[in-house]
């Protein structure tokens, strides 16, 4: 099939099938880093919380042995911190979480994001504040028991 495709798909090589050499064309539906929540994940990064800036501080440059990632789409959400070769999202949760329907729609958001694989850790505002030492050995554990996926 070659026809037009959608801004949301990207077209892999082709690759060869049987000995009639027939061409077969792969479509994946692009869910990582979409262009469309470009400006979101942009807004996110120049307004980080406090919370998120002190703990972006010890992760970035791959100061815990693998680089990560601020402000990364997955789909329609944006996570806090991601590790690509780890497959691990942090997120850092403010006072906004506590309520009833913020904590329905971050329960939905962590299943669909797991749903790829990705394992999650969540840390509150007041932890990152009060014990960061902790919250980086808690990750630091996390990537011990956890194999790369690649050499990224």
């Amino acid at each position: 099939m070659r026809g037009n495709l959608i801004s949301k798909e990207v077209r892999f090589p082709p690759l060869y099938k049987g000995r009639a050499g027939g061409v077969v064309y792969f479509y994946m539906t692009k869910v990582f880093n979409r262009e469309e929540e470009k400006i979101k994940r942009r807004i996110l990064r120049s307004n980080m919380p406090l919370a998120e800036v002190l703990l972006w501080s010890k992760l970035k440059s791959k100061q815990v042995g693998y680089k990560f990632r601020r402000q990364y789409s997955i789909g329609k959400f944006v996570i806090d911190f991601y590790c690509p070769q780890l497959k691990l999202a942090i997120e850092i949760d403010g006072e906004s979480h506590y309520r009833e329907m913020s904590s329905r729609r971050d329960r939905t958001r962590q299943t669909t994001i797991e749903s790829f694989e990705i394992s999650f850790l969540r840390f509150t505002n007041q932890e990152v504040y009060e014990n960061i030492d902790g919250v980086l050995q808690k990750i630091i554990e996390h990537i011990e028991n956890k194999p790369p996926l690649s050499s990224y």
